[in-house]
């Protein structure tokens, strides 16, 4: 559990190192940064701001953690960048802090993986288990559930939400909201259905699938105005992930939900 740093990384006397700390070579490390026990920066990975790595968290190389935000407003105020447990930073990504405009703190959970070139921008909110594929581009404020799935060389407009155990195909603008357990592909996203692979992982048995399916059908392809269709479901749901969906769709949103159907949609 010894703590290991390269003798060409630079490293502040202020910074706080856990316990069997690998900073490889050529990294490094600013004065208000924490990392956990466990934490491994493979090489040339710069760290900075108010930044918390979570015990094992790996960042590869040519990544930058916890810098100022690409926001014109920004003036160096002091704001946070957290990142939990065992997360897996890829090459190239670049990860940036949050600002006082929004909520002061750009979060990624535990557990996730972020391939080569991701980009999240500053003020979003990752939830644990996310899987976020090559060159996918999230924009400030953008809210991703737990176990969200984006393909690659996706893009997610600034506030736009992401339910949890929803899936992003690849090659996806993102807009509008998604609910949790969609799946979403498009240049301008379209709902194909529901991630039903997803749903079985969490081991949801038929019957409860079947239930959840129609209800999804019942809110985007039922008969007259969305809203009503809300309210309907609303009276009578009692499966909990058809009561997330409907949270979720009740929740504030900057662009309002996802609702247009592809022809393929199941």
């Amino acid at each position: 559990m010894l703590t290991q740093i390269h003798p060409s990384a630079i490293v502040d006397s202020d910074a706080k190192l856990g316990l069997g700390v690998t900073i490889g070579p050529f990294c490094t490390v600013g004065p208000h940064v924490v990392l956990e026990d466990g934490v491994e920066l493979v090489s040339h990975v710069a760290v900075d701001g108010h930044t918390r790595l979570g015990e094992g968290v790996k960042i590869f190389p040519f990544s930058t953690i916890g810098l100022p935000p690409q926001d014109l407003k920004y003036k160096g105020e002091e704001t946070e960048t957290v990142i939990g447990a065992r997360t897996q930073i890829r090459e190239h990504a670049s990860i940036h802090r949050g600002t006082v405009t929004g909520t002061g703190i750009t979060r990624i959970g535990a557990d996730c993986l972020l391939m080569a070139t991701v980009h999240v921008a500053h003020d979003c909110v990752l939830g644990d288990g996310c899987v976020i594929a090559n060159n996918v581009a999230i924009a400030g404020h953008v809210e991703l559930g737990e176990r969200v799935i984006v393909g690659g060389n996706s893009a997610l407009l600034q506030f736009v939400r992401v339910g949890t155990g929803a899936f992003v195909g690849g090659l996806t603008g993102v807009t509008r909201d998604v609910i949790p357990y969609a799946r979403v592909f498009g240049t301008r996203a379209e709902l194909m259905g529901l991630n039903l692979i997803g749903l079985k992982r969490r081991g949801l048995e038929n019957a409860q699938l079947h239930a959840v399916n129609n209800a999804y059908k019942f809110l985007f392809t039922g008969p007259g105005v969305f809203a009503d269709r809300v309210v309907a479901l609303n009276a009578e749901a009692e499966d909990p992930y058809i009561k997330d969906m409907l949270a979720f769709i009740a929740a504030p949103s900057r662009h309002g939900i996802l609702t247009n159907v592809s022809g393929e949609e199941e």
